[in-house]
């Protein structure tokens, strides 16, 4: 027996930890494991070309439209975020619930014009987060920045808000590498003991920076042991309905995100 698992980036701390849950739990029922990327058009192709030749599939989509598994007939999990269009089982965080956390944390140190960046506003992640913060907020939010993607457009989202006339005293960052840019635009303004900042996602010598940053963490190692127990089920004849398995959030006070207003 095999199994295909599909991710964006397996260099990504999330994903290596979810890759190696999945790949533990496979190797104790004496499982093989296909893994690829799918961080392109091209690399999409090769992995829907690769997941037929599997029993089944864990699938974490970037792309809201997964037509290219149309030809795929075994069981499909999908991790962190589902698509359109195509019915499975999802393992999910619990995405509102840990932005709405980080936000009343800010929320809780005077904060009350707090700013949120996000990640691509198509991906059902994004929009959990920002609903989350949202809600928190009591819908009155601060600066909001979507559809960024990346470190360095996080820096210039944050510069941007940080140099406008009512600057935020707080920074939400929706996703990992957010998180990281907007650090970088704190330091570049000398301002990273002012500002409070809670990230979603926890990564590698967070808890060594000056703040330590204080995140909503996920816990990527439980999702792919769900995702395996789930895919596995499956494959064992289990017909039932599609499920939506929700795995917490934790909110970790570090240091960045207990900068009082």
């Amino acid at each position: 027996m095999t199994i295909g698992v599909l991710i964006e980036d397996v260099s990504h701390p999330f994903s290596a930890a979810l890759h190696r849950a999945v790949t533990e739990a496979a190797d104790a029922r004496g499982v093989q494991v296909i893994t690829g990327n799918l961080g392109s058009t091209r690399e999409r192709r090769l992995a829907a070309a690769f997941a037929r030749k599997t029993d089944g599939l864990i699938l974490a989509p970037i792309a809201a439209d997964q037509g290219h598994l149309s030809g795929f007939v075994g069981p499909v999990v999908f991790v962190d975020r589902g698509p359109a269009g195509l019915a499975g089982d999802m393992i999910v965080s619990t995405n509102v619930a840990g932005a709405a956390a980080a936000t009343r944390h800010l929320i809780s140190h005077g904060h009350r014009r707090i700013a949120y960046l996000g990640d691509l506003r198509r991906l059902t992640t994004a929009r959990d987060r920002h609903r989350g913060y949202l809600r928190a907020l009591g819908g009155r939010p601060g600066p909001v920045a979507h559809d960024v993607r990346d470190a360095p457009a996080a820096e210039r989202a944050t510069l941007a808000m940080l140099r406008a006339a009512d600057p935020p005293t707080a920074i939400f960052a929706a996703r990992h590498v957010i998180t990281i840019g907007v650090l970088r635009a704190l330091r570049r303004l000398g301002r990273q003991h002012e500002i409070a900042l809670v990230g979603f996602d926890d990564f590698p010598l967070a808890d060594l920076l000056d703040p330590p940053v204080t995140v909503v963490a996920q816990d990527p190692s439980r999702m792919g042991r769900t995702a395996a127990t789930t895919l596995f089920d499956r494959l064992d004849g289990d017909t039932g309905p599609p499920r939506e398995i929700r795995i917490p959030t934790t909110l970790i006070p570090r240091g960045s995100g207990e900068i009082d207003r």
